[in-house]
């Protein structure tokens, strides 16, 4: 079974602790950017570029178009308190996001671009060359832009987890645990994984199917925990991770 498919009653009170979200410090100074909200908004924006980027990529722009795009867009949000004019969209920075680019690309792209490309300092450092080899490897997909962009943003919140366990095991001079817990937490794990698992670590079975029960529960916590980053409300981390859960369902 996937990790974020897991029973998550056990986590019910861990959405009660978010009480102030990276999103909802964003929107209490929509109208007036302090430090506070502009590195709330950087650290999103810099979370999630690529779902933006392959957005824009799916919609028939070119590879230079799409950064120019995705990189003025960051601009106008974090240089230009692009926030006020725009629907809070349910209090989701993952529609917010999206209405922003809707909007950016209908009124604005064709002025913006009348400078020269890379004449300007960016504000959000994007990996163009991995941006573009991560779109080109993409299996075609019938599914409209905009699921597609929802399914990425689930992709991105996955990697953002899976890199702060990966940190957490690496400080504590576990990385090679991590990866056999890893690999044995993925949907179809076997007997003779746990088995040749445990004996590459010095471990018993039953001990390496206790860690990946606990690194399970920790992947569900920050994973919460990541979707709160993305809301106003912490309330609705149940609704997102619903509807999370079903577009990787597809």
């Amino acid at each position: 079974m996937s990790p974020i498919a897991e029973s998550t009653k056990e986590l019910s009170c861990v959405a009660a602790q978010f009480t102030t979200t990276h999103w909802s410090v964003v929107l209490a100074a929509k109208d007036g950017q302090t430090p506070e909200s502009f590195a709330a908004l950087e650290k999103l924006c810099r979370t999630y570029w690529y779902p933006l980027y392959a957005h824009i990529r799916r919609r028939g722009y070119s590879e230079h178009d799409a950064q120019d795009l995705t990189q003025e867009l960051f601009n106008r949000l974090l240089e230009k308190q692009f926030l006020s004019g725009l629907l809070r969209e349910g209090g989701r920075f993952r529609s917010f996001l999206l209405t922003a680019l809707q909007h950016f690309l209908a009124e604005h792209w064709q002025r913006s671009r009348a400078q020269k490309r890379g004449g300007g300092q960016p504000v959000i450092s994007i990996d163009a060359q991995t941006a573009e080899e991560r779109y080109r490897l993409e299996p075609r997909d019938e599914r409209t832009p905009e699921k597609l962009y929802d399914y990425r943003w689930a992709m991105a919140l996955l990697d953002q987890v899976l890199g702060r366990l990966q940190q957490e095991f690496s400080e504590a001079g576990k990385g090679e645990l991590f990866h056999q817990l890893r690999t044995c937490m993925v949907e179809g794990a076997t007997d003779t994984s746990y088995a040749e698992g445990a004996q590459r670590l010095g471990m018993t079975e039953e001990a390496l199917r206790k860690a990946v029960q606990r690194l399970r529960k920790r992947y569900q916590e920050l994973f919460r925990q990541e979707i709160s980053q993305t809301l106003a409300n912490p309330a609705e981390v149940e609704e997102e991770l619903r509807h999370l859960q079903a577009v990787m369902r597809g």
